[in-house]
């Protein structure tokens, strides 16, 4: 089924039309008569083996779930909007942590040559997760086809496909259009994703040479390596973990900044990127894979989630 839908979506900007088609009425018809408990417990189930104890959580995976369904907080819709959580930032922190933003709006039809003017760039909207295109050369972009993506990413409402709350009441779906981030060597840089639990860093998870290598490591908050890597099963690779990452220049300002935005929450991830010994904010994340993700092993899931000591009666 997955090769048919790529064949109609490559196929032509039509069959690009008709895929978005189908998938928007799939994620219609299998999320929006059931509730958000549910889903969670048959998404769970599917990936584990094993419903989730959402009354007395053990496992981090679990208390993510719990934080989904109870944990909910006006400011929370904010920081998950990848537009409104800038003006955070830049109080927070100050405006050059920010990556530049070349360009945004509401519409799909704006999303053009004649109104992005520099480049490299990465076209994401606010509201979504996952659907991304980066331009290098705006002369290789099919730009008709892109506004076809774009719309149907505007379209979408993460939160059905997720049942993280925070992203369901996000006022306005925009299309953000940044700089793209690249390295002197002209690489893009490694993410930095800082895992936070009552406040205190337990280890930092490196997307490193996504371009390249594309390995998945895990350190401490000293850059000491850990056993282990938090990764969608489906993308684990026995060889994960393996690299020895450089500690990047601005980590103790990560650890800084992230130790205050991890200050208002029980879990947290804050995700930066150093560019040369720059350091440039990337988001807050609240549920890290959604709380899908897979702990490989499988102990380091119940040994974080004793650390998230949580009221959940």
């Amino acid at each position: 089924m997955g090769k048919l839908m790529k064949k109609i979506k490559y196929s032509s900007y039509l069959g690009r039309w008709v895929y978005w088609t189908i998938v928007q009425m799939y994620s219609f018809c299998s999320s929006r008569f059931r509730t958000d408990q549910y889903l969670i417990r048959k998404k769970y189930f599917n990936i584990f083996g094993f419903y989730p104890d959402l009354e007395h959580p053990k496992r981090l995976t679990e208390y993510l779930q719990w934080l989904k369904l109870n944990d909910r907080k006006a400011l929370y819709t904010t920081l998950v909007d990848k537009y409104m959580v800038r003006d955070v930032i830049k109080l927070l922190f100050g405006e050059e942590y920010l990556i530049p933003l070349i360009y945004q709006t509401t519409k799909a039809e704006d999303i053009s040559e004649e109104n992005i003017k520099e480049f490299p760039c990465i076209v994401k909207c606010n509201h979504d997760s996952g659907y991304y295109q980066i331009i290098r050369d705006p002369k290789q972009c099919d730009w008709k086809a892109l506004q076809i993506d774009v719309r149907a990413w505007l379209s979408r409402d993460y939160y059905y496909g997720s049942q993280e709350w925070p992203y369901k009441n996000i006022p306005t779906k925009r299309v953000v259009v940044e700089q793209l981030l690249v390295t002197k060597e002209g690489k893009i840089p490694n993410d930095y994703k800082l895992h936070y639990i009552n406040g205190e860093l337990q280890f930092v998870y490196v997307s490193y040479d996504r371009e390249g290598c594309n390995d998945r490591c895990t350190y401490d908050e000293n850059w000491n390596k850990l056993p282990f890597v938090w990764i969608p099963k489906a993308s684990y690779r026995n060889e994960m973990n393996r690299t020895d990452v450089p500690r990047p220049k601005s980590f103790e300002q990560m650890k800084q900044f992230g130790q205050k935005i991890a200050s208002l929450f029980d879990y947290v991830r804050v995700d930066f990127y150093d560019v040369d010994g720059r350091l440039y904010f990337g988001e807050i994340t609240l549920y890290h894979g959604s709380g899908m993700d897979v702990f490989f092993p499988d102990k380091y899931d119940e040994i974080y989630g004793a650390k998230l000591i949580k009221d959940v009666r």
